[in-house]
């Protein structure tokens, strides 16, 4: 970042020793009256004057109550606090953010959740539709300020350019729960009421913003530390991906930001008075329309400065756009013309009435330009931090060239000797979408560059910083997975479709991994201009009228990760549940690292099993209903050859509508808005059980009244059970309700509208008869069972089924075993109809007790409608054999015992839920 070397002028001593000419200190002098008085603070950027309390106010710096009606407040960021707390304060203003940042990353922007929270920009409360969130860190901001933030979020990988040696805490400040309490001095640091307090998004510690950098640096993740996937463990190299891509996100949650810089910003950056008043409506008030560079001029992006009479002009136009450069660098050009205004202009000081009409109503547009400079300071950072020196500090010239620079940066790192052309000076231009990095030339300009920049945008230039690196020859691997191809090929048609559709480079490209039974490759590309092309590519690539999707892997470097490391694998269906599931989506990559969560809807669950495919050992938790679950196991059964750890245990959150699965594991009835933090707590805590899963083999042919085979309708499919299967009426309810669905999607959103369909639909075929059993035939581990008169037959893996109804019933019968998950064993239970249905969900009646065995046979004679954990259609005349599937699989079920205050693993001096102190 540059520094033209001048004191800032937020300090008033450093502001006397400027640098004026006689004429502007002969100005200067006779009008200091009528100019605001300006306090000093211990934090760099603020701009702090006195101000008068019309209403109850608090500190943002100790979170407390300002009695009497005298505060102090930061005319740039609206930071108001005690004059107390002056002299104590340590949170820089937000136009010093920049300085602050240690490994640049970009937010990944979407759009806000409903509670309240405050934007870490201007400090004011967000509220409507124009709020944004990132969606992997906890900043929180309008649309019109998210241009003003910079790439401050978490880093949550190696990328093998800009890393530290040791891994810090990540301190956001803001947005903590009324209860926080500060880990220095243990006093009530969070507040509902103001952007108050600090927090490590890491381990969730939490701290007043006067304490926290009494914390020790080192940060220990906290009581997760035992799920949670380390940054230190994951690498990827995302030179060309935004971090949309990197971490999967839906683009759609980034579309009102892209509105916002790519479209028409005037009206969204117009409200810019720091006061919070509306901009020009007030009398003795004026506007100015000002630009702070060329690409501000393209774009149309302008702020509205209101500026009062007897105010400097150029500060209040480097307040609007949050820089914190001296006023006296600066001047206001106007577009179109050759008025200029000084930092020593006062408005309606010395104009007379042209002068004073040509700024009212922002009739006019201004130009923020910086002065020329013969000379200028730039810090350099350093590439290795174990130096202990963050940045050199380098005075350039005309005359200063990137080698030149570099020989000084070498030469105050004692590192005089070595060879300057193994190092690179690289600008790292870190806004808050996207960092980029661009490698100076030996002979550029260093001058030539700053203004440059400048000239662009002023705003920018205070994003940019200059790093020194080392000139390293790493390998670049990236790697794509590629899915949507034609299932059940030969690995040579995979590879011949690849090379086909993407024209891949082979000297560049190898394909690592096929996954047959998902039709699904995994790329590994060693060029980023080629994993770039590949990516876009198969985006917009149909096969057989199937797009193509495709994917950036992580990877993981298992050998890295601690003995008493389980990481967590989490699934999430954002569209079960209603808004909960995109709340949960965001809240576990909150929690976690954002490389162990995925939204199964894009990629599926084979994304999330082949990123863990090398790691030794983890769990899975998946968020969804049973058809989610299912889908997860069925995935997991497929490529359980090729991972590591080859049988993880599962977790459920419930989403769906009937989660009976999630019912007999105890993780209750549906999800109700349990804090994210506690249900990983859980999932640790959590007991492994075995439960059976099923194969069902369902041959489609025409059947004769004896039983004996004719003409082949349709070739034969497998499908995996989990939970139960069912023939007849039970099926024909799921089967209408699963229609209704696909006709009106968007109105079953939630379990209470989704039961009342159920009803609906069963209540219209309250009169349906069918006598199922002269339509099929039924043999129980080689014996035939007879049939009763039964309109619905169902086998039942677990003892939970339409939405925790006990089918089987709790009376003791010598002639069968008491169920259980794990027996070997389905329940064979009919039903009369829908009366003795609904009897069974009131828990007035049972099923129909039929048999009990592990290898069942059936015959149909007619079409049928069968539903497979919910999944319904019409099954035509045949054999279905139900047989067991391979080895059972381990299941999570929540353990009885309460919540553990502390854990032998997850011991960091914390209990306290982390996301509990942001609101969730």
């Amino acid at each position: 970042m540059a520094d033209s070397g001048r004191p800032r002028p937020a300090d008033p001593d450093a502001a006397e020793s400027r640098t004026a000419s006689p004429l502007a200190g002969k100005k200067r002098a006779q009008q200091s009256p009528g100019l605001r008085s300006k306090y000093q603070s211990s934090a760099p950027g603020h701009c702090f004057k006195k101000v008068t309390l019309t209403k109850p106010t608090f500190c943002h710096s100790c979170s407390d109550f300002i009695w009497g009606i005298i505060g102090f407040l930061c005319e740039v960021c609206n930071f108001m606090c005690h004059e107390k707390c002056l002299k104590t304060l340590r949170k820089v203003c937000s136009s010093m953010t920049p300085s602050l940042v240690q490994v640049p990353v970009a937010h990944c922007f979407g759009p806000a959740g409903q509670k309240k929270r405050f934007c870490c920009v201007c400090r004011k409360q967000t509220e409507g539709s124009t709020a944004l969130r990132c969606e992997v860190c906890e900043l929180h901001v309008h649309a019109d300020c998210a241009i003003f933030t910079c790439a401050d979020c978490r880093s949550c990988h190696l990328d093998g350019i800009l890393e530290q040696d040791t891994f810090h805490h990540h301190w956001r400040e803001g947005n903590l729960a009324s209860a926080a309490r500060c880990e220095v001095c243990r006093r009530s640091c969070g507040s509902s009421d103001v952007l108050a307090g600090m927090r490590c998004e890491w381990c969730g510690i939490t701290s007043h913003a006067a304490c926290y950098l009494a914390v020790p640096a080192e940060c220990t993740l906290g009581r997760l530390r035992c799920m949670l996937l380390h940054p230190a463990c994951v690498r990827l190299d995302s030179r060309n991906f935004s971090k949309m891509h990197c971490y999967r996100i839906a683009e759609s949650c980034s579309h009102e930001l892209d509105n916002s810089d790519d479209g028409d910003l005037s009206a969204a950056a117009a409200p810019a008075s720091k006061d919070g008043q509306p901009a020009a409506s007030e009398s003795g008030k004026q506007n100015l329309k000002v630009f702070d560079g060329d690409d501000a001029v393209k774009r149309g992006f302008f702020r509205l400065v209101s500026i009062t009479k007897n105010e400097e002009v150029v500060e209040a136009a480097l307040r609007a756009f949050y820089l914190p450069d001296d006023p006296q660098d600066f001047e206001l050009h106007e577009i179109g013309g050759l008025q200029r205004l000084h930092s020593d202009d006062i408005l309606n000081r010395n104009g007379g009435p042209d002068n004073r009409n040509s700024l009212k109503d922002g009739g006019d547009s201004w130009l923020l330009k910086a002065k020329p400079r013969v000379t200028e300071v730039i810090k350099v950072y350093n590439d290795w931090p174990r130096s202990g020196v963050a940045f050199i500090s380098v005075s350039v010239s005309d005359s200063s060239t990137t080698s030149s620079v570099l020989a000084e940066v070498l030469s105050k790192l004692d590192r005089q000797e070595e060879d300057l052309s193994k190092f690179s000076l690289l600008e790292v231009c870190m806004s808050s979408k996207q960092v980029q990095r661009q490698t100076l030339t030996p002979q550029e300009k260093l001058l030539d560059k700053l203004r440059e920049i400048r000239k662009v945008s002023l705003r920018q230039m205070n994003q940019t910083r200059f790093y020194i690196v080392e000139n390293k020859n790493r390998a670049v691997r990236v790697e794509l997975l590629i899915g949507g191809l034609p299932p059940l090929l030969t690995t040579e048609k995979y590879t011949q479709l690849i090379e086909e559709h993407l024209a891949i480079k082979s000297h560049l490209v190898t394909i690592s991994n096929f996954y047959l039974n998902q039709g699904a490759v995994a790329l590994q590309i060693s060029c980023f201009a080629e994993a770039e092309r590949i990516y876009m590519l198969a985006k917009d690539t149909s096969i057989n009228n199937k797009t193509l999707t495709s994917l950036v892997i992580p990877g993981i470097t298992h050998n890295t990760l601690g003995e008493d490391v389980c990481p967590l694998l989490v699934f999430v269906n954002p569209k079960s549940g209603g808004l909960k599931g995109r709340e949960l989506l965001y809240g576990f990559r909150k929690l976690l690292n954002p490389h162990q969560v995925f939204d199964i809807m894009n990629g599926g669950p084979l994304a999330g099993l082949h990123t863990f495919r090398e790691v030794p050992r983890f769990r899975v938790l998946v968020c969804g209903g049973d058809g989610t679950v299912g889908w997860v196991l069925g995935v997991l059964e497929a490529v359980r050859h090729k991972l590591t750890c080859r049988e993880p245990p599962i977790g459920i959150i419930p989403l769906g509508t009937g989660n009976d699965l999630a019912r007999i594991l105890r993780w209750g009835p549906g999800y109700s808005g349990e804090d994210p933090y506690h249900i990983l707590v859980s999932v640790y805590e959590a007991d492994e059980v075995l439960m059976d899963r099923w194969t069902i083999l369902l041959d489609a042919q025409d059947v004769s009244e004896d039983g004996k085979d004719n003409d082949f309708l349709e070739p034969p499919k497998i499908v995996q059970m989990n939970n139960y299967f069912g023939l007849g009426i039970d099926a024909e309810l799921s089967l209408d309700f699963h229609l209704a669905r696909e006709d009106e999607p968007d109105k079953f959103t939630s379990r209470f509208h989704n039961k009342g369909v159920y009803v609906k639909v069963g209540l219209q075929k309250i009169s349906h008869t069918r006598s199922l059993h002269k339509e099929l035939q039924l043999h129980v581990d080689g014996q035939e069972v007879p049939l009763p008169n039964i309109e619905g037959l169902i086998f039942l893996n677990i003892p939970s089924w339409g939405s925790g109804a006990d089918l089987w019933g709790s009376e003791v019968d010598s002639r069968y075993e008491k169920p259980s998950i794990d027996d070997g064993l389905l329940e064979v239970v009919g039903v009369t109809g829908v009366v003795h249905m609904g009897q069974v969900q009131s828990g007035f009646r049972s099923g129909i007790r039929i048999a009990q065995g592990n290898y069942i046979r059936l015959t149909l004679r007619k079409p049928i409608p069968v539903q497979v954990d919910g999944e319904p259609w019409i099954q035509p005349p045949g054999h279905i054999i139900i047989s067991a599937a391979g080895p059972k699989v381990r299941m999570l079920r929540k353990s009885k015992q309460k919540q553990k205050k502390s854990s032998a693993n997850m011991r960091d001096g914390h209990s306290d839920s982390p996301s509990s102190r942001d609101g969730h």
